[in-house]
């Protein structure tokens, strides 16, 4: 098999890419990494020395790719069956991939640091910037929201917006939920019916109770 993903099937970035990969029915063999295990860690860092994931790599075209968003647009490139997830028409390409671009950066990575807040030590705790956070969460979604015009974040295809979409809206729920915002939370109801996303949440299954914000 050519293509490696290497993973962590809790990371919600790896989501993103795991989605697409099973969207397209690309095949691949996913490796999965624990950073905290020593030998493990320095031979995902042999492949790609920053050491986060998702990674994947391409034996037959020699290339290490990683950054989820990356990842998507380089199978849309060189992957006929993933081409619908970055559409051919470039004016509906930048559209799709500037939702991408604003979920990651105004939902997602927030969202994370929020958790990263959560993981600190007791006397590290900051409450205030975790807060600030939240806010930037809720203007996140108050900024997709009017965006999702149709069954998926493009309309009638789903595409990298809807493989962003889903670990944001589904992981960001916890901490600010979506009651306010119905039709983002119809949204990732229908997200979380779709095939190749149902895939990746009963995988991760077995691995979330580590999350830290499962129980509030």
């Amino acid at each position: 098999m050519t293509l490696t993903l290497y993973y962590h099937p809790l990371s919600s970035f790896c989501w993103k890419a795991l989605i697409a990969l099973y969207e397209a029915d690309v095949a691949f063999e996913p490796r999965m990494v624990n950073l905290g295990d020593p030998a493990d860690r320095a031979a995902f860092q042999a492949v790609w020395p920053i050491g986060k994931f998702p990674v994947l790599r391409d034996e037959a075209r020699g290339q290490t790719v990683p950054e989820s968003t990356v990842i998507i647009d380089y199978l849309a490139r060189t992957y006929p069956a993933a081409a619908a997830l970055v559409p051919t028409d470039p004016d509906l390409a930048w559209q799709t991939r500037l939702r991408d671009r604003l979920i990651d950066s105004y939902i997602h990575v927030p969202f994370q640091q929020i958790v990263s807040e959560r993981l600190r030590p007791d006397d590290k705790h900051d409450p205030f910037g975790a807060e600030q956070n939240r806010a930037n969460v809720r203007a996140g979604y108050d900024l997709i929201a009017p965006m999702i015009a149709g069954p998926w974040a493009m309309g009638e295809t789903f595409t990298l917006a809807d493989c962003a979409a889903l670990p944001a809206l589904h992981y960001a729920d916890y901490a600010v939920p979506l009651a306010d915002w119905p039709g983002l939370a119809a949204y990732l109801g229908r997200l979380k019916a779709r095939p190749s996303v149902a895939r990746v949440l009963t995988e991760a299954e077995p691995y979330f109770h580590m999350f830290p914000l499962k129980d509030g």
